[in-house]
């Protein structure tokens, strides 16, 4: 009798063993922007239970700031972040191995208060325009380039510029301190929600400048020996992302699920935010190839290379050779 239970018990963990279940996950660390929209997308793969679904266990990492996240990947306390392609490619130049896959091509537009009496860029000369992070802002930089090209307007010189944080400049264009905001994404639609409408959008800027699509310029980036070594894993995260990014785009009731998370450090959030948060998300979620955005943005490159100089992109004169992450393929 006692042999026959033993048989049994060992038949049993031979069982447990070698199911699928018992295998233990890959733990993949993430480091996000505490309040960014990266965060949205891993909340629906952890609630869907995604990562488990492909063997791995996402350990979210909230940092402070895009550099934390940044110094975060460099120092290895972190395995993925999001950042653009030119951070990646200009590392590279350096000697790094960072490399990127696309997360969304989103991006920022210059916003006009309600009722503005600027209805076109060249209306924007002598007026006060604010401009969501520095001199070298890739966007503001695209813009610029699109202004002269289109416009024979050069911004740099033409307008008032006031460089800054992007809730910052939000404020100061509700409260009338500014003629017009260019801000990233998020922060404009926000303003959308409070009536502002979109003078121009960067999504129109680089299909003047020779891009055949919307690019990806966020996207999420790793170490290629981390991904070469943990391949499984990276390939699985990425393939997580791009269901819950399914289920974004179909589900209200996925988004539902995340008002809270938006709502977080906003205390003015309404159902307008939302829906123009949502509706910008969904507009923004890739639907090209890699390599479609990896042509478009050696196209861009060339702008960012001369209104940027090395400051921006360092010594390179084209985007780096494995900038764009092709599947662990060569």
């Amino acid at each position: 009798m006692r042999s026959c239970l033993l048989a049994l018990l060992v038949v049993a963990l031979a069982s447990i063993a070698g199911s699928p279940a018992s295998h233990a996950s890959t733990k993949v660390k993430v480091g996000v922007l505490k309040f960014g929209t990266v965060s949205w997308v891993l909340e629906t793969i952890r609630a869907n239970g995604l990562d488990k679904a492909e063997g791995i266990e996402l350990d979210v990492t909230p940092l402070a700031s895009t550099q934390a996240t940044t110094v975060g990947l460099q120092g290895g306390s972190v395995d993925i972040i999001a950042t653009d392609w030119l951070w990646v490619s200009r590392e590279r130049s350096g000697g790094a191995d960072f490399t990127f896959s696309p997360f969304t091509t989103a991006l920022g537009s210059i916003m006009v208060p309600p009722n503005s009496p600027i209805k076109t860029l060249a209306d924007l000369k002598g007026k006060r325009l604010g401009v969501a992070g520095g001199p070298l802002d890739k966007s503001w930089l695209l813009m610029v380039a699109y202004a002269l090209r289109t416009a024979n307007l050069d911004l740099r010189s033409e307008t008032k510029q006031e460089f800054g944080a992007p809730p910052l400049l939000s404020e100061r264009a509700k409260q009338g301190e500014l003629d017009a905001v260019l801000n990233f994404w998020p922060y404009a639609a926000r303003l959308e929600a409070d009536g502002f409408t979109q003078l121009i959008g960067i999504e129109d800027v680089v299909s003047e400048l020779g891009a055949k699509g919307e690019v990806a310029m966020v996207g999420f980036v790793f170490s290629d020996g981390w991904a070469k070594a943990h391949l499984d894993a990276v390939q699985g995260f990425l393939r997580a992302a791009a269901k819950a990014d399914e289920l974004l785009a179909t589900s209200d009731e996925q988004w539902e699920k995340l008002k809270p998370l938006m709502a977080e450090n906003d205390p003015n959030f309404n159902d307008a935010t939302f829906n123009a948060l949502k509706r910008r998300y969904r507009e923004g979620i890739p639907e090209r190839s890699v390599a479609e955005n990896e042509a478009d943005a050696k196209v861009l490159y060339q702008f960012l290379r001369e209104l940027g100089g090395e400051k921006l992109v360092g010594p390179a004169t084209e985007l780096a050779p494995g900038t764009f992450w092709h599947g662990g393929k060569p």
